[in-house]
């Protein structure tokens, strides 16, 4: 009897990828180095408990082998401690490592594409080819005209033998116009991110993390800065990022915005926005004479009322800001919404889970549109 071959499915156990001692002990390394904000000695004294628990090595490879591969790989250096003591702290090789994890972890559905891949509905003066031709205008620029679809236009139109090119034969490339965005990522690190059982600065330091490496990566040429804010706000590097911590803050919202808004002011690009990742209410405003104003029980009319002004500002300067609220309290819900309003921006309300996913898509929407 003749064999015949019938296409379908072939169903078999799930064989995970093949991983070296030292790559299975990396990745869970480096979620632990973002746990403890940088502290080599804590990740791994967190490993060696998750070793006993969990069998990671054996005796053919230790956590003392894998510490030695990450000093020769560059993941970590010798340093003096500020007791005086000697010890190793991470380099910046494993900062890219930690930021390029957290990119895999929240965006791991993106596809990695050209350079400055922002792209609007207008055509344009740019220099992203569409791949769309059409006759040549007075005005046109010689650089957008197609020499090889010109040179073929004018042998089909004027044979070979007797060949010329005229101004009728000349073909242009349609470009796309490139919007670039600017971006300020503000984090909240006043004392109620850590508060309740729940470590709630982590992910806001993963989605931070990610975003940054997003933009860097596939987006250039936007730009993206990153404050924090407690009781003051301030700039802090991507590098940074990694070691970033808590403090004993109130949430002086209205000091992050003024920050944001400084920033921004200075940036070239028309498209601007605000990214704001909170828990809590605003407790705290800093007065002109250096003194602070602080209050945490409820929501505080003069602190809020400060908040709306800033918002009506930032949308005087075209800034729209989006408030991802990661918490549930009604009143608090209130107030957000007030001063989303206010701004004519947006607001998420979401727990931890999915925050990088809407950041991103949020990102993404707003680089299909010009924001003024």
């Amino acid at each position: 009897m003749k064999n015949e071959f019938k296409k379908g499915f072939y169903f078999k156990s799930y064989e995970a990828p093949f991983q070296s001692p030292f790559e299975k002990l990396f990745g869970i390394f480096k979620e632990l180095i973002t746990h403890t904000s940088g502290d080599f000695d804590e990740a791994i004294s967190w490993l060696r408990e998750l070793d006993v628990e969990y069998k990671l090595t054996d005796e053919n490879y230790t956590i003392d082998d894998f510490i030695e591969d990450l000093k020769k790989k560059g993941y970590i250096k010798d340093e003096v401690k500020e007791d005086g003591t000697n010890g190793f702290g991470i380099t910046a090789k494993t900062e890219r490592a930690i930021r390029q994890q957290a990119l895999d972890q929240i965006f791991g559905n993106l596809k990695r594409s050209g350079n400055g891949n922002h792209k609007t509905k207008y055509a344009g003066n740019g220099d992203e080819h569409t791949g769309e031709f059409r006759e040549f205008n007075f005005g046109d620029s010689l650089e957008r005209i197609s020499l090889t679809e010109s040179l073929r236009n004018a042998q089909i139109n004027n044979g070979v033998e007797s060949f010329m090119l005229t101004e009728n034969d000349l073909i242009v490339e349609e470009t796309q116009y490139k919007a670039q965005m600017s971006t300020v990522l503000m984090i909240d690190i006043s004392h109620s991110m850590i508060l309740y059982g729940e470590d709630r600065i982590t992910p806001a330091k993963k989605v931070a993390m990610a975003l940054a490496e997003l933009i860097t990566t596939r987006y250039p040429k936007d730009t993206l800065d990153i404050l924090v804010f407690g009781n003051d706000a301030w700039t802090i590097p991507i590098k940074d990022l990694p070691y970033l911590q808590v403090g004993p803050y109130h949430t002086n919202t209205v000091a992050g915005l003024q920050l944001a808004m400084d920033i921004l002011r200075r940036k070239r690009n028309t498209n601007k926005q605000i990214f704001m990742i909170t828990d809590g209410k605003p407790s705290c405003v800093r007065e002109r004479d250096g003194s602070y104003y602080m209050n945490s029980n409820g929501l505080d009319e003069y602190i809020v009322d400060k908040c709306y002004t800033q918002a009506q500002q930032a949308r005087k300067l075209h800034i729209p800001i989006t408030t991802f609220m990661i918490a549930n309290d009604p009143y608090l819900q209130r107030f957000v919404n007030h001063f989303t309003e206010a701004n004519q921006g947006k607001a998420f309300y979401t727990g931890l889970k999915g925050l990088g996913e809407m950041i991103f898509e949020d990102y993404e929407t707003n680089r299909k549109k010009r924001v003024r």
